[in-house]
């Protein structure tokens, strides 16, 4: 398995990465990745995506690195999904792990991640990987 950051202008974000990432984000479409990333971007955004021996997009990673009074440096990930064919292969616990690493090296104390309470087996693997629930998040539409 490769583990590469993906670029806004690279063209695998939306051949590659995008099919993965609707497994999650099923609202996406290119033109909304594109945009969202160029957004981002500035604000710290990344993808980083694992692809198989074959050469295929196994998971993909959206994280950032933020500044907070609660945890003073945090890598958070904003997404993390593995493709429905390479799910129980370690392509997410492989993801994690390089965040890990990677916030370690970037100087975060905490990694931290959100999902939604219908999501039981991302849970399960969460737990697994021994990370914590910590919080509650609350959310307010603003239409």
């Amino acid at each position: 398995m490769e583990i590469i950051d993906v670029a806004p202008d690279d063209p695998r974000l939306a051949a590659d990465l995008l099919p993965v990432l609707r497994e999650l984000r099923p609202h996406l479409t290119a033109d909304l990745l594109r945009d969202v990333y160029a957004e981002g971007h500035p604000q710290g955004l990344r993808f980083t995506a694992a692809y198989t021996g074959e050469g295929r997009c196994a998971g993909v990673a959206g994280w950032r690195i933020l500044a907070l009074t609660s945890a003073v440096r945090k890598l958070y990930v904003d997404d993390l999904v593995t493709a429905g064919g390479a799910r129980s292969a370690g392509v997410g616990a492989a993801l994690l792990a390089h965040l890990e690493a990677r916030g370690r090296a970037l100087g975060c104390r905490v990694l931290d991640l959100d999902s939604g309470t219908q999501r039981t087996a991302a849970h399960r693997f969460y737990l697994r990987e021994r990370m914590d629930i910590t919080a509650f998040h609350f959310t307010k539409p603003l239409d």
